[in-house]
């Protein structure tokens, strides 16, 4: 049985927004969104108009059905709980077990039962209902359970040992590659040890799972707040005050969503209220302390158990980094050389601070600290390079951004976006919005069903708090039909929701966000395996973020920034040099902003490094965030690790991932992209080599078909303007 994906593709975690946005498509060049009456059908049409009363394609599967009780989640989970043992239990039996009787049926079960299973685990992080919340909660921790103890049964092992020792010669390619992750697996769970060991890895593995459960549970559960006058809140726009919850005593209610946190860090005049946001935000689930201690101590007890060095040498095992050294080198290498640019980004900012402290009449203490980050990086933006981020956001409402971006992956992937209409679609809550997608040819008609789409794009109470695209159903080949079944993803953000006077508008990073999410989706609709296993984003997570990534350039180009945007009101696109500042402005505080993720990368693996596990988290976390983050929190200390839910979400070890993958996002962009960002024949190229064959194959032989050679860094440190480095 698979394990339950607890968080599926994340952020980055919090980088400070220093200018990062993003933009709409598909309306210069005389290439045109058009919409369907019915279904907002969106399409950026290169040869000619689409006919609005052209026929919507019917989907060949029907989308899930979000009617669920709590008791029909835990009825079935329960019932693919006895559906895997029965099968293993047959597989253990057979006396002469064969590739077909024994890994294709555990590979078909595991297929079906993700359909069914992870529709139910999303509960959890978008119900608005706390008894399915916690039902669905409930539902992981008995599939974490068994499925920790599925993993280590000798007796199934025994069995495969059998088939791997005599596989048929004429197995194809990706059947022959399920083997051999099966087998790897196998030795990597400890099935070869002794039972003694096999139980202790057990037991400690089972209460690791119960505690990444419990982590992600605090942080979707959070409900902290705050309270300011307005005065307090001086320089906040009108805009976003108003959104906020006035309490009984008059003051505003600041709850620790990003769309009320980060406008107050980047707006408030008063530095002692931009301090009380920040320190309340890094404190916001610092329950969680207790839960990553122990985590990373139970991790550093399996690793030698199952016979490596560290965590981070098991995990690193089959990542394309392969150990620890080689992730420490890059980190280093790549840290020694932006360090220079850090230190120029700090002088900068400190400067304005002291300026700005100086007209106030404030003493200045020639310290930058966490919460002067955004603001003074915002006063930099708008006084040097005439960004001013509410005024851009006037010009990306979310629905004609959403538009715009499924326009432009339309053109440049050669997709159909169909949207459901409000009063026919099935989803889990009235925000959400649904839609089926499709292949195209080169004339733009819709040929083959990709699956099923979902936006759920406004925070409320008990949802999952960050941004993540979620993978409710992979798509695969049935090995009873022949026939195709098709993935199903879902995207969650929290961006704000509209007001009476207003849509909600998205601010520049938001709109990066957007592009970086659906870029997930996209990879998961695309794909196309015959085994679940692989489909879309099962790839190597050291690579899994680089197609996002490259997607995020778009909104740097000048010709999609005028083509996404159009004001909420005027409905004029951003003008030349309105979109010239931003271009301009792009690498603002690049210095800072890699050196904390270069920060929060060496932190992961450290702490993932340890041998004993026995580590002062908290003291850790600091020093490490004084030698490389250039914005002091003076003398409070930061809990930011609390919240940094990659640590037990799936990525330990990995969230260098981030910046390794972005090495290989940049050399695909500026290889192939870069001279003509919408050119459908090279998005074709990439959608079939690189996103399409999902996990199939290595990343590294989809990036050599697709640029034609091995991959190289010098166009991420050109984009980053350094010299070179190691990869």
């Amino acid at each position: 049985m698979r394990l339950p994906i607890r968080t599926a593709l994340l952020l980055p975690s919090l980088i400070p927004s220093s200018s990062k946005s993003v933009v709409n498509a598909a309306r210069s060049s005389n290439k045109s969104l058009k919409f369907d009456s019915k279904y907002h059908l969106y399409s950026t049409y290169q040869y000619g108009a689409y006919s609005s009363n052209m026929s919507i394609p019917t989907p060949p599967q029907a989308a899930p059905s979000w009617e669920v009780t709590a008791e029909e989640i835990k009825s079935k989970t329960q019932k693919s709980i006895d559906e895997d043992r029965n099968l293993l239990d047959d597989v253990a039996a057979q006396e002469n077990p064969t590739f077909d009787s024994t890994i294709k049926r555990i590979e078909a079960l595991n297929a079906k039962h993700s359909g069914i299973q992870d529709p139910l685990l999303f509960y959890q992080h978008v119900s608005a209902s706390k008894e399915l919340r916690d039902a669905s909660t409930e539902a992981e921790e008995a599939l974490s359970s068994y499925s920790i103890e599925a993993r280590m049964r000798v007796d199934v092992y025994n069995s495969l040992k059998k088939v791997f020792e005599d596989l048929p010669k004429d197995l194809d390619a990706e059947s022959a590659r399920v083997a051999k992750k099966t087998e790897s697996a196998s030795r990597r769970d400890g099935l070869a040890l002794d039972e003694e060991t096999r139980k202790k890895v057990t037991e400690l593995r089972k209460k690791l799972s119960t505690l990444c459960i419990q982590f992600s549970k605090n942080m979707s559960e959070e409900d902290g707040f705050l309270l300011f006058s307005a005065e307090e809140l001086a320089g906040v726009p009108d805009d976003i005050i108003n959104q906020l919850t006035k309490h009984e005593d008059g003051k505003y209610k600041l709850t620790f969503k990003y769309p009320d946190v980060f406008p107050v860090l980047k707006y408030a005049q008063n530095p002692e209220t931009r301090k009380k946001v920040y320190i309340g935000f890094d404190n916001r689930t610092i329950i969680n302390d207790d839960l990553l201690a122990e985590g990373v101590k139970i991790r550093s007890q399996i690793a030698p158990l199952l016979g490596y060095e560290t965590h981070s040498h098991f995990v690193l095992e089959d990542r394309m980094a392969k150990n620890p050294e080689n992730v420490k080198k890059f980190l280093n290498d790549l840290r020694d050389r932006l360090a220079p640019k850090a230190k120029e980004d700090l002088s900068v900012l400190l400067k304005l601070k002291e300026e700005d402290y100086a007209k106030k009449g404030l003493p200045f203490d020639g310290q930058f600290y966490a919460w002067d980050n955004r603001f003074y990086t915002n006063i930099l933006l708008e006084s040097e390079y005439k960004v001013d981020g509410q005024k851009i956001a006037n010009y990306f409402p979310i629905q004609n951004t959403v538009d715009g971006i499924l326009g432009l992956y339309e053109q440049t992937l050669r997709l159909k976006f169909y949207k459901v209409p409000d009063a026919e679609k099935q989803t889990w809550h009235e925000d959400v919005t649904q839609f089926h997608v499709w292949d195209a040819s080169e004339a733009g008609e819709p040929t083959d069903f990709l699956g099923w789409f979902y936006l759920d794009l406004h925070p409320r109470p008990g949802k999952y708090g960050h941004a993540a695209n979620f993978n409710l159903a992979p798509g695969y080949t049935d090995v009873e039909t022949g026939k195709r079944v098709y993935p199903v993803t879902a995207l969650v953000c929290n961006f704000s929701k509209p007001t009476a006077t207003k849509p909600s508008l998205l601010k520049h990073d938001e709109v990066v966000t957007l592009f970086h999410e659906m870029g997930h989706g996209i990879h998961n609709l695309v794909s196309k395996t015959k085994y679940a296993r692989f489909h879309g984003t099962s790839v190597e997570w050291d690579f899994v973020e680089a197609p996002s990534q490259m997607l995020e350039f778009w909104p740097w180009n000048k010709d999609q920034l005028k083509a996404l945007s159009s004001h909420y009101e005027t409905k004029e696109p951003l003008s030349d040099d309105l979109i010239d500042s931003l271009i301009k402005s792009k690498h603002v505080n690049d210095g800072m902003a890699y050196m904390r993720q270069n920060f929060l990368a060496t932190f992961d693996l450290t702490l993932h490094s340890t041998k004993s596990g026995d580590i002062n988290i908290l003291e850790h976390y600091n020093d490490l965030r004084s030698a490389y983050c250039y914005d002091s929190t003076g003398d409070f200390k930061s809990h930011g690790f609390s919240s940094f839910g990659h640590l037990m979400g799936g990525y330990d070890s990995s969230y260098y991932g981030y910046l390794w993958s972005e090495v290989f996002a940049t050399d695909m962009y500026y290889s192939k992209f870069k001279a003509d960002p919408l050119n459908s024949k090279v998005g074709y190229q990439y959608k079939t080599q690189v996103i399409g064959p999902g996990g199939s194959r290595d990343a590294n032989d989809s990036l050599k078909e697709f640029l034609g050679r091995e991959p190289n860094n010098s166009a991420f440190l050109e984009e980053l303007g350094v010299s070179e480095a190691k990869l």
